[in-house]
């Protein structure tokens, strides 16, 4: 197998609690063997498929190794691996030092070495699912699941990792895909180091957890250790990073994964360490005093002896502190907690932010969005696409909503851990993540861009009467700045608008349609239905078209009145009957009734009195049986004169009486 770079040899450091971050020192043994699964043990995974590969693969000549002086003599020629250790399972223990060093494609490729380990199936899907093959991934996971093999021990993770395939299926024919913009950001001298966890400090001055190496080089401790920079942020660089000067008399020590209090004067952020082959974590606070950064002090009260608290965020309102921790009183694992900021920096009892958050797995990195009230965490927990992926809930510190997976691309097979997001932006909108899904083994930063999903509003006109659509109703949509869009109603009643304002706040419709009566009214929307991955549409309250009163000549029946008088006459009464017996032979025949009256007396009498002879005639029919719903009616006082009721400015009686009238318009469709 070739032999990588130095720099992949130490990156093993990455950030807290998602790999181990720094060696611990190896007791010399008394062969290469010993010695490599000694650094095994020790969390030194990639250290451990280096020397699997020299006892493997010795060199011709090995001269003193300064990276790993530990043991000088390894891989000498003449070593001789014993008879009862097999040639295959040094070379599963090299397979497993890469995969839980994260190195996928080296992993994948010595697992194909094993053919008599039948777990080697399983773990070879994983990697390749990791390495986005996924068809590969998927042939190998079926062989595993079919195989009649007494020795699998991984059946039940074998069969959620097939749930996971069947996930990222799913996820990677999203049509939603398109909206979202993703790109790592420019950190000078990143590959292969890791930049992660960014967080705003003030202005476009950022924090960022980033590893270097340090000196002096302590012999058997990985040399690179993470810690705290200063960067700006431009566009989809970072430049001037700085490291900031946190006193640490350890040289061995990592910080990282900070974040600033709402006041700009604090900074909480984690520093860690590798004790007795186990990395703990505790939060720390230095303050702003004088323009320098203090000596980091222990935050009391979050921190639990013998347990890690890590990834502290402040809220933007000053209130709580959120982070991760496996302390007791928790789900499983890492989990979610809170604790309340005080002024003067200190924090309150930690409460676990529940069950609805926190599972039996690992929840970490927690982020709150104030704007849009959303708790934004990493877990491996929750279905996913694999590895740690980044989930949303909406809700406070007591109450939250089922969380959401972010889902692809805001997601990938591999962990995504840390995220930042904009205030006064929608949650992706302008993001920053932390994910290995590169070519490197380490997190790096990845910014997401991701637009508005398309708005269409949509509603139905009905007839007030009969409740039927209207179809060919113009349809007039005005904003609050005055700007209109029309359009006209299908043969159900239908109308939409695309590209609109997803508030509606304050926006009109007009609709009209020959012999109904126009209509305005104010958008009121009902419901909203999300479920259309590119498509918001948003249901806008029905709207009623009530019928004009529409005069047919060969469909109306006239009656008139005795002046000033509104009771129905002989002859009123015999055409009434005649369309009564019409009603009655033709069911879906309706009724509309308009009073009128002559020119004499006031406009408000006149209104009131045609009222009455319009009235009179709908309750004859009432009476008779014919069911109001059939009936309308109008009163129009003088209004439109059949006859002239002067005459060279002449009294014209018999004009007058002509006008005292009810029109009876028989509607037979």
């Amino acid at each position: 197998m070739r032999m990588f770079s130095f720099f992949k040899i130490v990156c093993l450091v990455i950030c807290i609690g998602w790999l181990p971050c720094r060696g611990q020192q190896v007791v010399v043994t008394k062969n290469p063997l010993q010695l490599a699964d000694q650094y095994f043990a020790a969390g030194e995974y990639y250290t451990a498929a280096y020397l699997y590969e020299q006892i493997l693969n010795p060199p011709a000549n090995t001269p003193k190794d300064e990276v790993f002086p530990v043991y000088s003599k390894r891989g000498r020629p003449g070593y001789i691996i014993p008879k009862n250790i097999t040639r295959q399972s040094i070379l599963y223990k090299q397979a497993e030092s890469y995969r839980l060093a994260h190195y996928w494609p080296q992993a994948d490729s010595v697992y194909k070495k094993c053919p008599d380990y039948i777990d080697a199936l399983y773990w070879m899907a994983l990697c390749e699912r990791s390495l986005g093959h996924y068809e590969e991934a998927a042939a190998n996971l079926r062989q595993y699941l079919e195989a009649t093999n007494p020795n699998k021990q991984y059946l039940e993770a074998a069969e959620k990792e097939w749930a996971t395939l069947q996930y990222i299926k799913k996820q990677l024919a999203r049509p939603d895909t398109v909206l979202t913009h993703i790109r790592k950001l420019n950190v000078p001298d990143s590959y292969e180091k890791g930049t992660f966890a960014v967080t705003p400090l003030t202005g476009n001055q950022y924090l960022v957890s980033k590893t270097k190496s340090d000196s002096p080089i302590v012999k058997g401790y990985n040399p690179n250790n993470s810690h705290l920079f200063q960067a700006v942020l431009e566009n989809d660089s970072l430049t001037g990073v700085t490291q900031l000067p946190l006193s640490s008399a350890d040289p061995l020590i990592n910080q990282g994964a900070a974040n600033s209090s709402a006041n700009g004067n604090n900074i909480y952020f984690t520093q860690w360490q590798k004790l007795n082959g186990r990395t703990i974590s505790n939060i720390y606070i230095t303050r702003l005093v004088n323009g320098s950064w203090s000596a980091p002090q222990l935050v009391n009260g979050i921190n639990t002896s013998g347990y890690s608290s890590k990834q502290p965020v402040c809220t933007p309102d000053g209130k709580y502190l959120y982070f991760a921790s496996d302390r007791p009183g928790g789900t499983g694992g890492f989990d979610i907690w809170y604790a309340q900021l005080h002024e003067d920096g200190s924090v309150g009892e930690p409460e676990n932010a529940g069950r609805t958050i926190n599972t039996e797995g690992d929840e970490q990195a927690p982020f709150y969005h104030a704007d849009s009230k959303t708790l934004v965490f990493s877990t491996n927990g929750r279905p996913g696409m694999g590895g740690f992926d980044l989930f949303s809930a909406q809700g406070n510190t007591i109450t939250w909503s089922t969380p959401t997976n972010l889902g692809y691309p805001v997601n990938s097979s591999r962990d995504d851990v840390y995220f930042y997001a904009l205030e006064k932006n929608t949650l992706l909108s302008d993001a920053l993540i932390g994910s290995d899904r590169g070519s490197g083994c380490c997190l790096e930063t990845y910014r997401i861009n991701k637009l508005p999903k398309h708005n269409r509003m949509t509603g139905v006109v009905l007839d007030t009467k009969t409740h039927k659509p209207i179809p060919d109703a113009n349809v007039v949509l005005t904003t609050p700045d005055g700007k209109t869009t029309q359009t006209t109603t299908d043969i159900n009643g239908n109308y939409s608008f695309d590209s609109v304002d997803n508030s509606f706040n304050n926006h009109q419709l007009v609709v009209t349609k020959q012999y109904y009566r126009d209509t305005a009214a104010m958008v009121t929307i009902a419901k909203t239905d999300n479920t259309n991955l590119l498509t918001d549409q948003h249901i806008n309250t029905d709207i009623l078209l009530e019928k004009k009163f529409v005069l047919r000549p060969e469909n109306v029946v006239t009656v008139y009145f005795d002046f000033d008088m509104y009771n129905l006459k002989k002859e009123a009464v015999r055409k009434l009957d005649s369309v009564y017996n019409v009603l009655l032979e033709i069911p879906a025949a309706t009724l509309q009734i308009s009073g009128y009256t002559d020119g004499k007396g006031s406009n408000e009498y006149n209104a009131i009195l045609s009222d009455r002879r319009a009235r009179a005639c709908a309750e004859y029919f009432i009476q008779k049986g014919i069911a109001a719903s059939r009936i309308t009616f109008e009163s129009f006082g003088s209004c439109c004169p059949l006859e002239m009721e002067l005459i060279n400015g002449r009294d014209n009686p018999d004009g007058r009486s002509k006008n005292r009238r009810a029109l009876i318009n028989i509607t037979k469709d």
